[in-house]
């Protein structure tokens, strides 16, 4: 049973599109964010002159489905975002547009600790595919001893927790291996085109619908192009769709969407709504039947409370 979690928002001037401040209950870590053209007030914040972690976010001109985003490390955190803000010609860094900083309230964070820190989100982000590393090649840092390791690794828990609250997916991981046992409460559910022989299996999980690997797709996008048909491509391009191969192409692994119907649309090569073709496991009840159904089993429980 997952249980749930408090974290604390502050906008710092106010405003949703300033800075904003976050901190998870019982953690020691702080993090604050906000958009480039904030920077000379983000400078100037206490937090800026500690040691912590950052990322430098913006948008992918290759690629629209994903952001690029540069990992970095710094005892003084004010002034390597001074330097990244300067021209490309002058070492400074372009492409983004928002940043986030991750310090310690307690200030207990060394420079070996966010060296460590930074490798490993280095190689997470990496291993994500969410996001265009601008990053060179992340260095295996691990020269901390045993109990430190264990409390950084706590440490980037909650920065994996706290930075989609922020707007910021790019450390979630789409590849994780969801097993039939994973939990009592994940349903399975299976879309077909018998007309094309095309099979697929899917979970929800944690509120994400999840297509396993193995799963198969038509070979190419049949609609016009669109958002769905820019993410076909961009997982065939990603590896996550293969090759084509009997008139129809394979998740290579597992894959989360953000709704069933984006999950159908990539199997069926054209939008789809996801509600009624995915059905559950073993039966005709759609998608769309089998939530409702839950959503009227919790209203009747609590009118019988």
């Amino acid at each position: 049973m997952s249980h749930g979690r408090g974290i604390r928002l502050f906008l710092v001037d106010g405003s949703p599109n300033g800075l904003l401040t976050a901190e998870i209950m019982n953690w020691t870590g702080h993090a604050l964010t906000g958009p480039r053209t904030k920077l000379t007030e983000l400078v100037q914040r206490p937090e800026c002159g500690r040691t912590g972690v950052y990322f430098l976010v913006g948008p992918d001109p290759d690629n629209a489905m994903r952001p690029l985003v540069y990992i970095g490390e710094s005892d003084d955190v004010a002034k390597r975002l001074k330097q990244h803000n300067r021209p490309e010609d002058q070492g400074g860094k372009d492409f983004w547009e928002r940043v986030c900083l991750i310090t310690s309230k307690d200030q207990n964070l060394t420079k070996a600790h966010v060296k460590y820190v930074e490798s490993r989100l280095m190689a997470i982000a990496k291993q994500s595919g969410r996001c265009g590393l601008v990053n060179g090649t992340a260095h295996d840092y691990t020269v901390l001893p045993e109990a430190d390791l264990a409390d950084m690794a706590f440490f980037i828990e909650q920065i994996r927790i706290i930075l989609p609250v922020l707007g910021f997916d790019f450390l979630r991981d789409p590849t994780a291996s969801y097993s039939p046992a994973s939990s009592e409460d994940d349903i399975s559910f299976e879309m077909e085109l018998p007309k094309y022989g095309v099979k697929a299996q899917a979970r929800e999980v944690d509120g994400s619908f999840v297509v396993m690997g193995g799963s198969e797709a038509r070979p190419k996008w049949t609609a016009k192009a669109n958002g769905y048909g820019n993410l076909y491509d961009q997982l065939v391009k990603d590896g996550v769709l293969g090759k084509e191969n009997g008139g129809k192409r394979l998740f290579t692994k597992d894959y989360e969407f953000n709704s069933p119907s984006a999950a159908a649309a990539i199997v069926a090569g054209r939008n789809t709504n996801g509600r009624t073709k995915w059905l559950v496991k073993g039966s005709q009840s759609t998608y769309g039947d089998w939530q409702s159904a839950q959503v009227d089993s919790q209203t009747v429980d609590e009118q019988n409370q």
